[in-house]
């Protein structure tokens, strides 16, 4: 393998041993992956790529509980802070953003860890799936979206069950955004949404490490967390977001919290009745995650956090590449 860093190491994807190997840390939201990746990353000469689709974003920083400054000093951090509120990472640019990282990291001789809890983004890298090619048709979503405007985003979401339940279970009814995109591209084709998603090569040796906790102690951080945002200035966030002029209506102001501190700075509901809805909506969001990363899943290595398991991990990590990071790394 050329240690030369103007050229990516040629990828043989029948060859298992040539393929670049990345580790995607997963679990749900609040279970600690950005704090364990991040030691990880550090014991092993690695780099930080965001699959939370929440962490794309600028300005948001407090309610998507995004790696502080000094952590993204501490580790090299891809995808995050990438665009404006107002803009939309799509499925597919995120996996061309993913794999340009991914590619990238390895010229450079360090290993790539993948990290998040938004299932479909990362299993659109695990399985390497190849997005339906329909261009947007305009017309059509706006007719989608003045329907939407009036039957509500629940609504609109019944309506794609019954037309691709698959792709509806794999959708938060909330995000609208999805939601039309899939029946654009259903009316478009005349096919079903999830059936045109298919899976292509895998160009990576990927070992998956899943980070798990009782429900019970999860919540439990949830609500600390939430609490925790609150107290940070979570509403002093969203209030300069407003400032700003970008609009509640946008999907990424729809994510939970933006959503419910919107509406309390509009006064339609009182803080701590955004508090309860928000943590409402969050366990919830949790229940969803489960069914994209489950836990009976033999690809899966499984760790519950509730003791440290930093150690653990580190291991089956070099042990799972089997000396190869060392050539990885430049280290021999």
């Amino acid at each position: 393998m050329s240690a030369s860093e103007s050229s990516v190491p040629e990828i043989l994807v029948e060859d298992h041993k040539a393929k670049i190997p990345v580790v995607v840390i997963l679990g749900p939201t609040a279970v600690g992956k950005t704090a364990i990746a991040i030691q990880l990353a550090e014991k092993l000469n690695g780099e930080i790529i965001s699959a939370d689709s929440r962490l794309f974003y600028r300005g948001m920083d407090i309610g998507t509980a995004k790696p502080t400054r000094q952590e993204q000093l501490r580790v090299p951090h891809w995808l995050i802070d990438i665009a404006y509120p107002d803009e939309i990472i799509s499925l597919a640019v995120f996996q061309k953003k993913a794999e340009h990282a991914i590619q990238n990291i390895y010229r450079h001789h360090h290993l790539p860890f993948l990290v998040g809890g938004t299932g479909q983004f990362l299993r659109s890298i695990i399985e390497g799936w190849q997005i339906p090619p329909v261009a947007p048709n305009p017309s059509l979503r706006q007719a989608l979206q003045q329907w939407a405007s009036q039957l509500g985003a629940n609504e609109l979401h019944a309506k794609l069950a019954l037309l691709d339940p698959l792709a509806a279970k794999n959708i938060d009814p909330s995000n609208m955004r999805r939601t039309i995109r899939a029946m654009e591209v259903i009316l478009t084709t005349g096919k079903q949404f999830s059936k045109q998603r298919r899976k292509g090569d895998q160009p990576y040796d990927l070992l998956l490490v899943g980070l798990s906790l009782s429900r019970e102690a999860l919540y439990q951080r949830i609500d600390k967390r939430l609490d925790g945002m609150i107290e940070a200035g979570f509403i002093d966030e969203v209030r300069h977001l407003l400032e700003l002029g970008y609009s509640p209506t946008l999907p990424t102001l729809s994510a939970i919290g933006y959503a419910e501190l919107v509406a309390t700075i509009k006064g339609n509901i009182t803080l701590e009745e955004a508090i309860v809805l928000m943590k409402r909506r969050t366990r919830n969001f949790v229940r969803r995650q489960a069914n994209w990363f489950k836990m009976n899943d033999p690809l899966i290595h499984w760790f519950d956090v509730s003791s440290n398991q930093v150690g653990n991990i580190e291991r089956l990590i070099i042990e799972n590449f089997n000396g190869r990071l060392d050539k990885i790394l430049m280290r021999q």
